[in-house]
């Protein structure tokens, strides 16, 4: 009777169970893949919103159609290094995000190495859902290039990106403005009227349309047209292979 009336309970609970282990089976995958995209590096975003740190879609050269979809390069962008460079590496970028200020010094190790044949191009990107401070800052950034010119951007963003606990306070942001070479009461006036917004999100409605999912999202583009995606805060030697490709492509 006893050996019965545990077959009973057995019988009665084994659904249960079952959709008690699935569930958890499914809970520990979701648990894996979070943990496995963290460790590639790379904040996520669908349009106009986030979802949480991932990494964004799959790198690799892109169709024909999805690399005329990379706004081209204009007058208007952050450009450093040469203009005519061979190679140009076009990066979605937020100033908060941690993943960006990791990529930040590998792009500056691509220039230093490939020198003219390559050019960086800067774009807005901000993950305004789980970055607070990345539109004031993006905001900032184009005071900054408006009031002082490129040279002064670029030098706003190396010391952003290099202490971004220090420099992503209003403070902060005024006084990395200052150093780059803007006027302080300039800054400050352009900065409160949160004067170039429009073009944070113009920037921003540009990568998702080219396949942006988040940041640092990159682009490698040759002189033929060709594109490649580089998701991610890569690795110095990931990156080069990709620029290598294009050089050769």
């Amino acid at each position: 009777m006893a050996e019965k009336s545990r077959l009973g309970l057995f019988e009665r609970f084994a659904p249960i169970l079952l959709v008690a282990t699935i569930g958890l089976s499914f809970f520990v995958g979701v648990l894996w893949q979070k943990v496995s995209n963290l460790e590639k590096g790379g904040t996520t975003t669908t349009v106009g919103n986030t979802t949480g740190d991932a990494q964004p879609a799959p790198s690799g050269k892109l169709t024909e159609d999805q690399a005329k979809s990379v706004p081209a390069v204009s007058d208007s962008d952050h450009i450093r290094g040469s203009k005519d460079a061979d190679i140009v590496v076009i990066e979605y970028s937020d100033f908060e995000c941690p993943f960006c200020e990791r990529f930040h010094p590998t792009m500056k190790q691509a220039l230093e190495e490939y020198g003219d044949k390559i050019a960086w191009v800067y774009r807005q990107f901000p993950l305004t859902s789980i970055h607070p401070r990345a539109l004031p800052a993006a905001n900032a950034s184009e005071c900054v290039a408006n009031l002082a010119g490129n040279d002064a951007f670029w030098t706003f963003a190396d010391a952003i990106f290099g202490n971004q606990e220090k420099y992503l306070t209003d403070a902060g942001l005024a006084e990395a403005a200052v150093a780059a070479g803007a006027n302080k009461v300039d800054f400050d006036t352009c900065y409160l009227a949160k004067k170039f917004e429009s073009v944070v999100t113009s920037q921003q409605s540009g990568g998702e349309t080219a396949g942006i999912t988040g940041t640092p999202g990159s682009f490698v583009i040759n002189k033929k047209g060709e594109a490649w995606l580089v998701p991610g805060a890569v690795s110095f030697d990931s990156l080069k292979a990709t620029i290598e490709e294009a050089l050769k492509s």
